[in-house]
């Protein structure tokens, strides 16, 4: 082979290159007359990013990608509900949707938390998250009965799946958790004094056998011997007159523990001790005079500024009752039926009226404010007389 063979294709190769770049100027000079294209926008191009952004949101979302939760949230306009991308959810159509980068932003937009999902409860660990919500729906159910099937349907997972997962971030069983807290709660029952048949039902223990089974050895003797054994806490009181009668305010140091009316000091002082047999009860020397004046300018027809301090006790659902109650407007009611709906028990109108029976702080929590179905006034523990007076004195 020759050295002109071997450089011939080299001196073609450069031809062909200056050829091109020859025909390139070429091209760029016949078009330097025409008017060069616009570049885009600063906002165009956001615009297009987003469009981007919210597409590979929403695949996510149709893939319910777990590995994006914590990133984004999305609302659902036709529901009012915002989830995470994983919620297991029925999927909803693509025009309905907005997405958020936190749930503040979702609720501030007015958009409420999914109860399956729970987008607000993530911290970035699933398997975390999923017990600390489990402990949480066990902890509002005490009184009801709890079992590995019903925990499977509310979270959507097997039971023997959820139970594993369970005891693997805890290291107890959903059962073994539920009785430490029934039991945690029995033991503060009972060292406030309360008699051992009120201290079992409000821990949520269905039958004094299964209390007895249960704690026995847990306590380390029978609940009543603990319950006399028990060092209860001082409960300091007040009376005064009020537009109800005599009235008293009973409170520990955490807060307002009692408050009651009666027609003479005399019954007062007997309903507190039946209330907290085993308390230092002591007669107070001015510092509840403030939260005394509080009440009766309430009673009167001026609602409360601020909640006053509470200290009582409650079962789970007694407690969601009386949450519900602290938030009807001033100078409205509610049906004993609203009540149970509003708190996402629509057949439980029956134990409505029974925590409300039980309400210790009359009048800080409104329990006077609920009535039967068609308006009339229904039973008020101090009397119907009593009740009647209040609802006038707010509605005035």
């Amino acid at each position: 082979m020759t050295l002109t063979n071997m450089t011939s294709p080299s001196v073609t190769a450069n031809a062909i290159l200056a050829e091109e770049s020859t025909g390139e100027m070429a091209l760029l000079d016949s078009n330097s007359t025409k008017p060069t294209r616009s570049q885009p926008s600063l906002a165009q191009i956001s615009r297009a990013q987003t469009s981007d952004g919210d597409d590979q949101r929403w695949d996510a979302i149709v893939g319910r990608d777990s590995s994006r939760d914590g990133e984004f949230v999305f609302a659902v306009s036709s529901t009012g509900v915002y989830c995470r991308p994983s919620c297991p959810a029925r999927r909803p159509r693509r025009e309905n949707v907005k997405f958020y980068s936190r749930p503040e932003q979702a609720e501030k937009a007015g958009f409420r938390a999914c109860l399956r999902c729970r987008p607000r409860s993530l911290s970035g660990n699933p398997q975390s998250d999923s017990a600390k919500e489990i402990c949480r729906y066990i902890e509002q159910h005490l009184d009801e009965p709890i079992t590995l099937d019903r925990l499977g349907k509310v979270f959507r997972k097997s039971p023997f799946h959820l139970q594993r997962r369970f005891k693997a971030a805890l290291g107890i069983t959903p059962r073994e958790y539920a009785d430490s807290c029934r039991l945690r709660l029995l033991k503060r029952n009972l060292q406030a004094g309360d008699d051992v048949t009120r201290a079992m039902y409000d821990a949520g223990y269905g039958s004094s056998s299964r209390l007895y089974e249960k704690t026995a050895s847990q306590l380390g003797m029978t609940p009543d011997k603990y319950r006399r054994g028990a060092i209860a806490a001082t409960v300091r009181y007040t009376i005064a007159d009020s537009p109800l009668g005599r009235m008293l305010v009973g409170a520990t140091d955490k807060g307002v523990c009692a408050i009651q009316f009666a027609h003479s000091d005399g019954e007062l002082i007997e309903g507190l001790k039946r209330e907290f047999p085993f308390a230092a009860r002591k007669p107070d020397e001015g510092g509840l005079q403030a939260w005394v004046e509080a009440l009766l300018s309430k009673m009167t027809g001026k609602e409360l500024s601020a909640a006053l301090p509470l200290d009582i006790r409650a079962t789970a659902f007694q407690r969601r009752v009386w949450t519900y109650l602290q938030s009807i407007p001033f100078g409205s009611t509610k049906s004993y039926g609203q009540v149970a709906k509003a708190i996402g028990q629509p057949s439980a109108s029956r134990a409505v009226a029974r925590a409300c029976a039980t309400n210790p702080v009359a009048v800080a929590i409104p329990c006077h404010r609920v009535v039967r179905e068609d308006g009339s006034i229904s039973g008020y523990r101090w009397g119907v007389e009593r009740k009647k007076a209040l609802l006038e004195l707010e509605q005035g």
